[in-house]
């Protein structure tokens, strides 16, 4: 067996299971889960009709670099949201089986292993950045993300030796669990410290398309690359998903997209691994890519929602609207996981202890006291949870 499995830890979600083990949700409560980020908004009829008129291409396999037609729907997306001035669909982009998938496998085809790799991420983080760097055989190296630093990765914390050591970065724009949002000033700054020290960035940006404000949506990698003259993308890629977007998570369908040199060889790298996406879901992938009123339409469900359940928030919990993203991420009043047990337990409520997504580094936890709240059932639900909440609040 791979000797580096050992050190992977149990996912968030075993853990909580492990937490609430002993316990049963309060009887008479409807379960509510705000633990999970899985959209649960209804997935767009258009897709969906497009995915079954094309059923009959089960019969055909698809090919590991996808249909030219949903190369180039892509790449429009993408000049379209970033104001870019050019992206090559057949060199620059390659459909993915998913970006959790992807975001996984990237790590084992781009990193040279060895005892002084180094795989940085921010901290708290989405696990698979962890699990990928330990399985291609480099150690992970946490960034902390604090209230001080505005949710952001302290990139002065980072020694001069250890960029040097550092083949790739893992960074999460808007982020998961904080909904922080990079501005492109620092995404530059970034860029910059890669060409210096010759590492890959690998930009998770799947919540890029749940923000506040219509006039100012998250700015992304591949932008800043060409706001800083340079459309080669060099050292840079960009995952994203329909999942969150569109409301597809079962889907599992999404891209990577930015330096040619990098999707060359990851497409070989992929050509053996074997996830090629299945042709039906292209082609329901080109047509979520190429609509923006069902995603407009979404952003609002989430500003509605975020305001109702805030308002009922307001004056009992420590918590601010993200910036972007469908997580709240609040101050318990107590240990986290003594909190999303008294919830689960006294309101059949269900949070993710904000611990469970970090690891200890600079001597602290940056992810301790705190709790990730999935705004993704319905309004009602929403504000209903968060109204036991508060109720369970009055009872400390």
């Amino acid at each position: 067996m791979h000797p580096n499995l050992t050190r992977l830890e149990p996912y968030p979600f075993t853990k909580l299971g492990q937490l609430f083990a002993d316990l049963s949700p309060a009887p008479g409560k409807t379960p509510i889960a705000l633990s999970i980020g899985e959209p649960q908004h209804p997935s767009p009829g258009f897709v969906l009709q497009v995915i079954a008129d094309n059923l009959h291409r089960l019969a055909n396999y698809p090919t590991t670099a996808g249909l030219p037609e949903l190369r180039s729907a892509i790449a429009a997306w993408l000049t379209r949201r970033y104001a870019l001035p050019s992206v090559d669909p057949e060199s620059q982009v390659l459909p993915v089986s998913g970006t959790r998938e992807a975001l996984f496998s990237f790590a084992q085809a781009v990193i040279a292993p060895g005892p002084e790799a180094l795989v940085m991420s921010p901290n708290p983080f989405y696990q698979i950045y962890e699990g990928a760097a330990l399985l291609a055989g480099a150690n992970p190296h946490f960034i902390n993300c604090t209230a001080a630093s505005a949710w952001l990765p302290d990139f002065a914390s980072v020694t001069e030796e250890q960029w040097q050591r550092c083949q790739l970065l893992y960074l999460c724009s808007p982020g998961n669990p904080t909904g922080a949002v990079m501005p492109l000033a620092q995404l530059q700054d970034i860029i910059r410290l890669a060409r210096e020290h010759n590492f890959i960035i690998a930009s998770d940006e799947c919540y890029s398309e749940i923000y506040f404000d219509e006039a100012a949506p998250p700015p992304g990698l591949l932008q800043a690359c060409a706001a800083m003259g340079d459309s080669d993308f060099r050292n840079c890629v960009v995952f994203h998903s329909l999942s969150k977007r569109s409301n597809l998570p079962g889907l599992r369908s999404g891209f990577v997209a930015g330096d040619a040199d990098i999707l060359r060889a990851f497409l070989q790298y992929r050509t053996y691994h074997g996830c090629a996406l299945p042709i039906h879901h292209q082609l329901g992938s080109i047509a979520a890519w190429s609509d923006e009123q069902h995603v407009k339409e979404n952003r609002q469900q989430y500003r509605d929602k975020f305001a109702a359940v805030l308002a009922e928030l307001d004056g009992h919990l420590n918590v601010a609207a993200p910036q972007a993203g469908f997580y709240l991420w609040p101050e318990t009043p107590v240990p986290d996981t003594d909190f999303a047990r008294q919830l689960y337990a006294g309101e059949s409520v269900t949070v993710l202890p904000g611990r469970y997504l970090a690891r200890a580094a600079a001597g602290i936890n940056p992810g301790e006291n705190r709790m990730r709240m999935a705004l993704v059932a319905t309004t009602e639900q929403c504000v209903e949870a968060a109204q036991r909440i508060v109720h369970r609040l009055g009872l400390l």
